[in-house]
């Protein structure tokens, strides 16, 4: 029977004005969930494996209430999520076009996980039966507390003997509290096993950069190599670091690819021309995802990045924070099946 893969973070309520319309163009927002951590639970049950969901909400409230039976309804085991004190969170969505990007604006301040502090949980029953732990750098920019409580996750993770994986997740709009992101993430990055992560996480979180040149549309995959090499270096704890490359041509056209240091070898994966992108909103969550699962089930450091790629490529065509991908999708593409062709 597999291990179980616990994830920690805030599941948000997501208000996303219709289609691509600016904010309150007309008086309404489609409502749903999401969130980094909550995003990848979800992936993984659609993938087969059994995901644990651990966070805080507030008690006796139906918007949290709604959410907790989403996610028991996408088959994750929500028995370890914590009800107390504070609020949902809320992030408001604007979705780009062509060459206008798309927007957010988080309302995050007094959630439940935002007040949320080492001891609120319960992690050795949390971990009970789990074989792996996946944080993000988005829960410790929230708040001081709710750092120091991913930390304590990730150390009584370690102890346990479960793999710990981080998407670093630089999130600049959230991290308005008094220690700088930097120091925090590095923290972060010496507890882990695997680390995910875009350029720009691994320029703003770990202090490492590159002059590959994503934004501009060429990439270079001998300074991605040096720059998994410089991370690997820099946290000899680390085993694995694999980072997302989105080349943006426009909000609606993106390249997609990814590279991948095990310490054995530097690989890229296949490129993906996504030229009408829907939502790329928990694309990098399906990527994680996906990475996950292809460590836990495929044979080859090649064979689970190409995997998680094609994973979160699917992700670009599906509305909402959640991938709705299953195995058999993901499986049919990496074969070759990206025509978009009716099946009958």
């Amino acid at each position: 029977m597999d291990k179980k893969i616990v994830t920690f973070g805030e599941i948000m309520l997501r208000l996303a004005s219709p289609g691509a319309e600016r904010f309150l163009q007309s008086p309404r927002f489609d409502a749903t969930f999401g969130g980094g951590e909550a995003n990848v639970a979800i992936a993984l049950a659609s993938f087969g494996l059994p995901a644990v969901y651990v966070t805080a909400l507030p008690e006796k409230n139906p918007i949290a209430d709604a959410a907790i039976t989403q996610l028991r309804g996408s088959g994750v085991d929500t028995s370890r999520i914590v009800r107390g004190n504070g609020r949902m969170g809320i992030y408001f969505l604007e979705a780009g076009a062509n060459q206008r990007p798309s927007r957010v604006v988080y309302d995050r301040e007094y959630s439940s996980i935002a007040l949320a502090k080492p001891g609120d949980i319960d992690w050795r029953n949390a971990f009970d039966g789990a074989g792996w732990f996946h944080v993000t750098g988005i829960t410790p920019a929230i708040s001081a507390t709710a750092a120091e409580l991913a930390l304590e996750g990730m150390r009584q993770a370690r102890g346990l003997g479960l793999t710990v994986s981080c998407d670093l997740n630089y999130r600049k709009n959230l991290w308005k509290w008094g220690t700088s992101a930097a120091v925090v993430m590095a923290g972060l990055a010496k507890l882990s096993d695997v680390v995910i992560a875009n350029e720009e996480d691994v320029q703003m979180a770990l202090g490492m950069g590159t002059s590959a040149g994503v934004a501009s549309g060429e990439l270079d995959p001998r300074q991605y190599e040096i720059l998994t090499h410089d991370v690997l270096a820099a946290y000899p704890n680390v085993r694995v670091i694999a980072v997302t490359l989105r080349e943006s041509k426009s909000a609606s056209h993106n390249g997609w690819s990814a590279c991948m240091n095990d310490r054995r070898q530097f690989i890229m994966s296949r490129h993906y021309e996504i030229a009408n992108i829907v939502d790329r909103i928990g694309a990098g969550d399906s990527f994680a995802a996906g990475l996950i699962y292809g460590l836990l089930r495929l044979p080859a450091s090649q064979e689970a990045l190409e995997f998680a790629v094609a994973a979160s490529c699917l992700k670009h065509s599906i509305p909402g924070d959640f991938t709705r991908s299953s195995l058999d999708e993901v499986n049919a593409l990496l074969k070759g099946d990206g025509s978009g062709r009716v099946q009958r």
